[in-house]
């Protein structure tokens, strides 16, 4: 029989708090459980910030936090489900961040926790009470962390840059058409 130390027993708190909140945030998205708007409605919230095409966005996002915090909570794939999560809460910073840090002004305070968490749960491994030590580590093996952590980041990059060149762009038209309104006015 195994003994459990101190170590696992607080990465099992931390899997099950950080992967229990991500896998309840992505089910809003993907079935609209816990007062979420689905699919459908997320997807919509999704285009008017910036997120395009917005139901994909929602489904990959959904995914990503329901399926990455689902795995963490289990321990099973540790480092593709902590690298999914953390792209996922790298994309929900960026659309908070222009509000600063703190979640009481609308900032990425809370997103950039979950985040690193699932991060560091990635790097750090699941701990003896889990899945993954159960099945030998075969989805955690220490090759996989860099690799799914590079390609969460590559990923992560190219979508949260499309997207702030998409928000860039509707600001720049917008202004040109209120300057469009404005200038219409003066000559009329």
């Amino acid at each position: 029989m195994t003994a459990f130390d101190r170590r696992d027993l607080g990465l099992l708190l931390l899997r099950l708090g950080t992967g229990g909140v991500l896998a309840a945030h992505g089910a809003q998205k993907l079935f609209g459980w816990f007062g979420g708007g689905g699919l459908a409605g997320t997807g919509e919230f999704m285009e008017s910030i910036g997120y395009a095409p917005g139901r994909a966005s929602a489904a990959a996002a959904g995914l990503a936090e329901a399926g990455g915090g689902a795995l963490l909570a289990l321990g099973l794939a540790t480092p593709a489900a902590g690298a999914a999560a953390a792209g996922a809460m790298a994309g929900a910073s960026a659309v908070h961040a222009p509000n600063g840090f703190f979640a009481q002004s609308g900032g990425y305070e809370h997103a950039a926790y979950l985040g690193l968490a699932a991060a560091g749960l990635a790097v750090t491994g699941p701990g003896r009470i889990s899945l993954d030590h159960v099945f030998g580590h075969r989805f955690d093996r220490g090759w996989m962390v860099p690799a799914a952590l590079a390609g969460t980041a590559a990923a992560t990059v190219a979508v949260v840059g499309a997207r702030y060149a998409r928000v860039r762009r509707q600001q720049e038209d917008a202004q040109e058409q209120l300057f469009d309104e404005e200038g219409a006015r003066y000559n009329s």
